[in-house]
């Protein structure tokens, strides 16, 4: 890991962590165990390839990539399903054309 890596990983947590007024020690530290999680578990990282740290750590990078892709696979051939369709049935406008409402 690069030190700029760490400086971003502390200012994220600083940006977070610091909009809140903490009374007690253990608020801050649920506050921070809170941001580690989200950010280790639920963050994507671009440098990772829109992976989270605990998708790459345990090894589950194919796993989610070819997830990702069924996915996209499934949403690409429903939107032609669907623009097909719609080209077939396309609503014909009550207004003739040019002409707009005033």
């Amino acid at each position: 890991m690069t030190q700029g890596k760490i400086e971003r990983y502390h200012r994220s947590m600083k940006n977070v962590v610091k909009l809140r007024n903490y009374e007690f020690p253990w608020e801050l530290e649920q506050a921070i165990g809170e941001f580690v999680e989200y950010y280790n578990k639920h963050r994507y990282h671009e440098s990772l390839d829109n992976l989270t740290p605990e998708d790459v750590y345990f090894g589950r990078e194919e796993k989610v990539k070819t997830r990702r892709e069924k996915i996209k696979e499934s949403t690409l051939r429903h939107r032609r399903k669907w623009n097909l369709g719609s080209q077939i049935f396309k609503p014909v406008s009550p207004y003739p054309m040019g002409k707009m409402l005033s």
